[in-house]
Parts: C-alpha cells; sequence; structure tokens
C-alpha cells in the first residue's frame, strides 16, 4: 500500500485493509516552504500526490499564485481564507477544479 499517515507509528504492522485511525494531537506541525504556513499530513500516496492535511496559516500568511493540477478542496476549521475570487469562513468550503490558478491569503489566520 502506497498510502500513509507519516509520524502514525500505531499504523506500523497493520493488514492491508485494515482502518487507520489517526491521532490527530500526536502528529506535529511541520513548516511548508512558505512563511507562517504549516501542515499535519493527515494521509498521502507519494505516487499518486493525492493527500490530506491540516494547514494552518498565521496571520497574513500566504501562498503565492500556484495551479492545482489536481482537484483541491479546502474545508476552514477556523478563521478565513480568501483569493481573488472571495473568502471562505470558519465552517465553511470551496473546490477548485484541476486546472485552477490562486494565491491564497489569511489575513487573521485560519486552519484548513
Amino acid at each position: 500500500m502506497t498510502m500513509v499517515t507519516p509520524g502514525a507509528d500505531n499504523h506500523a504492522g497493520l493488514p492491508p485493509l485494515a482502518s487507520r485511525y489517526v491521532d490527530i494531537a500526536a502528529l506535529p506541525w511541520v513548516p511548508t516552504r512558505f512563511a507562517g504556513v504549516d501542515m499535519k499530513m493527515l494521509m498521502e500516496d507519494k505516487e499518486t500526490g493525492l493527500m490530506t492535511a491540516l494547514v494552518r496559516f498565521a496571520p497574513g500568511a500566504v501562498l503565492p499564485d500556484h495551479e492545482h493540477v489536481e482537484l483541491e478542496q479546502t474545508w476552514v476549521l477556523e478563521g478565513a481564507l480568501e483569493d481573488d475570487e472571495g473568502v471562505v469562513t470558519a465552517g465553511n468550503y470551496v473546490w477548485r477544479p484541476a486546472g485552477s490558478r490562486h494565491h491564497a491569503r489569511a489575513p487573521t489566520g485560519c486552519v484548513t
């Protein structure tokens, strides 16, 4: 199986079709290459690029212009995330088709 949760030691030795329970609090926030943007990787498949992650933006953090080569889905848990097309606030969701471009910013910070 190529899908894993990095740092989830409780997954070692599980059969291929077993459920993977993830203790979110036990996973570290890992800085990205963008100042003020950290991630907790919940699941990733490095072969396909599929991933599910929590992303934390410090107040004022920006993801510069980028293209989504696949579908992007964002559910905002805290704060708000904005781009030139709109704002998604806590409890709400936005998705972007493959090939879309934008730069995302969090003037007051957020967790998605």
